[in-house]
């Protein structure tokens, strides 16, 4: 199976990637962005792709969530994955602190070391990177003198980079959440003793009145489906419109969730499910 994913090798991504099960038939298609990770889906340039859409420390992945929710309209989810985050302070060599005089990485990855970022490299401008390796990468090609990365120990290894100090997060229990996507029709991988979640997102013109959120999200509580992600994203029309996205445990199979996701239609405009799955 030909699996897209953020890319280069030595990603937090790449990681997660290769711990899954049968990872080792994988044929790896490497993307430069997350964006064109969901994109090779949608063309059928890979036939799965794996990409984070939440972090423990940082929440919710913009770029994922947008790419699906924006770009295009057959790309579901069919499983999800949990890991683990590790990240690590590296550079071209043996680099003191007070020597460091950039720091580069992905946006995510920065974002999830931010109180190490303030105490131990104060004013230490920051730069973001395609990805941890990528910024890994440049680092050991002579991005400039006095650089660092935050990246993984993968990356640092495969680069021939020094680990100047090991796990840099904000919190050591620090985990991404990665979701499987595919195209509309493909079904997830049956495991009838796995719990299910769905994922879905919706909007609609009546998001600016009172109480209308509570009214869509009520269908659910009414039916007694358990809602365990809600996130708001603005539409990129005008200030003020935005949509919203929803985990719930089940499957759309389920009665209950049927009867839910089908009312919630009567109060919106736009009603999409993302997948159901099962959960991690």
């Amino acid at each position: 199976m030909r699996v897209g994913y953020l890319g280069p090798d030595g990603t937090v991504s790449h990681e997660a990637l290769m711990s899954a099960p049968g990872a080792e038939r994988f044929e790896l298609a490497p993307q430069p962005t997350l964006h064109e990770a969901v994109i090779a889906v949608h063309d059928g340039a890979v036939e799965r792709a794996l990409v984070p859409i939440e972090n423990s420390l940082e929440g919710s992945v913009n770029p994922t969530l947008d790419a699906i929710a924006f770009e295009t309209e057959d790309v579901v989810i069919v499983g999800e994955l949990r890991w683990p985050v590790h990240l690590h302070l590296v550079a071209a060599g043996p680099l003191e602190l007070g020597d460091i005089r950039a720091v580069v990485s992905h946006p995510q990855a920065s974002g999830q070391c931010g109180r190490f970022l303030r105490e131990a490299l104060p004013g230490v401008p920051v730069v973001a990177a395609r990805s941890t390796a990528d910024a890994v990468r440049q680092v050991a090609g002579g991005f400039e003198s006095g650089a660092a990365a935050i990246g993984t120990r993968g990356a640092a290894d495969r680069y021939g980079c020094a680990i100047l100090r090991e796990d840099v997060e904000d919190d050591p229990g620090s985990e991404t959440r990665f979701v499987w996507i595919a195209r509309a029709g493909t079904e997830p991988a049956d495991r009838a003793t796995t719990p299910y979640k769905t994922a879905l997102v919706f909007w609609g013109a009546g998001s600016a009145g009172p109480g209308w959120l509570v009214r869509c999200l009520a269908e659910f509580a009414q039916r007694e489906v358990n809602l365990t992600r809600i996130e708001s994203r603005p539409r990129r029309q005008r200030l003020g419109e935005y949509m919203f996205f929803l985990d719930l445990e089940g499957r759309t199979a389920d009665p209950e969730v049927a009867a839910a996701v089908d009312a919630l239609r009567a109060h919106a405009d736009v009603v999409r499910v993302l997948g159901s799955f099962p959960a991690a």
